[in-house]
């Protein structure tokens, strides 16, 4: 096992060229390689810097570069605007999109006795290790998996294999993995690198793509004190040390404590980024071990105009709502269509504000009526803008005309938790 690459820390700023050393040196290191396919996060993830070095790839690699499998999950496609946005110079006709019902393989499964050890006893089936079909033909002699290694509500820390058997999985793999976070509990593993569920796909990495020529391009991103993105560090490896360097350096780039829990926090979502409440509740995920209690949390949405993903997710959210743990529990016991859907109940458990706080959505093309069904209250959008002005606002505490209120502008970008809800 290798670490072909490990440069970072809180004050890095790397630059392309120096990427381009990195992916340079490592292909020198690997030898010859003649088809080479390339896992990058998709628009979702474009702070990432994974779109930058998947072109430095193409621009190495040539036209030994023969597939590019964006790590779509459940997403929907990359649109050719967004893929012109966050692969320039990279020909489209490489893009091959990742369909999570039809186009995957079980590859194995991970023992429930096993699960049931690492969950605690929470959760006690089999985990079934299920990878697009391009993995399972085993026709590449080189997998890159690129993205960024950021703190996450599903698994504790995100990426590294996750890349693989989450962003190119299949339907049951992806909504049992965040059911199992959502059981287990987000607040108990955000920021976290060593979690049950990876401890799950480790196992399913060890004992079943052991042989594979996988290698992981790992990236740790900050804002500089300019407010720009900054790659504070790139780890290249074959093996968990990767992660676990990239882990460590998140955990000091992406996560910030708070000495007193604000009383409201104010979150803006790039409309360009966040069109639905499944993608813009990173603001609730990122945020809420910071709020205080009975504190309100303001999602400015321009861009949000739908819940789920696709009408059965959308339907299912619309139906059950963001309630608590125990409602939610309560309605997979009792209801077919959600135990068919487990994601979708992790997502609206990871959504709920467990009644410690209040969600004020604004979004850009929901109405009043729909907001409140699903549990939150709902905020004029116009007027919420005017009121809290992100041109004006900075990142971190404001004065709003005597209010006291924080503002995040990039959920995505990190954790914020106040120093009594963290060890």
């Amino acid at each position: 096992m290798t670490l072909y690459y490990a440069a970072g820390s809180p004050d890095t700023e790397l630059t392309p060229d120096d990427c381009r050393a990195a992916l340079a040196d490592l292909m020198q290191q690997l030898g010859d390689r003649q088809r080479v396919l390339a896992i990058p996060p998709d628009y979702t993830r474009l702070d990432s810097q994974a779109g930058m070095l998947t072109c430095l790839v193409h621009e190495l690699y040539g036209e030994r570069l023969v597939d590019v499998l964006p790590a779509l999950g459940t997403h929907d496609p990359m649109s050719d605007e967004q893929l012109e946005s966050m692969f320039p110079s990279l020909p489209k006709s490489l893009i091959r999109p990742h369909r999570w019902r039809t186009e995957v393989d079980e590859i194995g499964r991970v023992p429930g006795e096993f699960v049931a050890e690492v969950t605690e006893g929470i959760y006690d089936r089999e985990w079934p290790v299920e990878v697009n079909k391009m993995l399972s033909a085993r026709q590449h002699d080189l997998i890159l998996s690129i993205g960024q290694v950021v703190p996450h509500e599903v698994i504790g820390m995100a990426n590294y294999n996750k890349n693989i058997f989450v962003g190119t999985g299949g339907k049951q793999g992806i909504n049992e993995s965040h059911f199992i976070g959502a059981a287990y509990g987000m607040e108990r593993m955000m920021g976290v690198a060593d979690t049950p569920l990876r401890k799950i796909l480790n196992y399913a990495q060890d004992t079943f793509c052991a042989d594979w020529p996988l290698v992981y391009v790992q990236t740790v991103v900050g804002e500089n004190d300019r407010g720009q993105l900054a790659l504070r560090g790139l780890f290249i490896g074959d093996d968990v040390e990767c992660f676990h360097r990239a882990a460590e350096l998140s955990v000091k780039v992406n996560f910030t404590k708070l000495q007193t829990p604000p009383k409201k926090f104010v979150v803006w979502l790039d409309e360009k980024k966040f069109h639905s409440t499944w993608l813009g509740n990173k603001a609730i995920y990122r945020t809420r071990m910071a709020i205080a209690d009975e504190g309100e949390l303001v999602v400015l949405a321009s861009g949000v105009k739908m819940f789920g993903e696709d009408r059965e997710i959308d339907r299912l959210i619309y139906k059950y709502g963001y309630r608590t743990t125990p409602e939610i529990m309560k309605a997979v016991e009792q209801n077919a269509d959600l135990r068919k859907n487990l994601g979708a109940a992790a997502h609206l458990i990871h959504g709920s504000p467990e009644n410690r706080f209040r969600v004020t959505y604004c979004p850009g093309g929901l109405t009043k009526e729909e907001i409140e069904a699903v549990g939150y209250e709902y905020g004029s959008l116009e007027e919420m803008l005017k009121k809290y002005d992100p041109q004006k606002l900075q990142p971190g505490p404001n004065d709003v005309d005597g209010e006291e209120v924080y503002y995040i502008p990039k959920p995505a970008l990190g954790l914020w938790a106040s120093a009594d809800r963290v060890p």
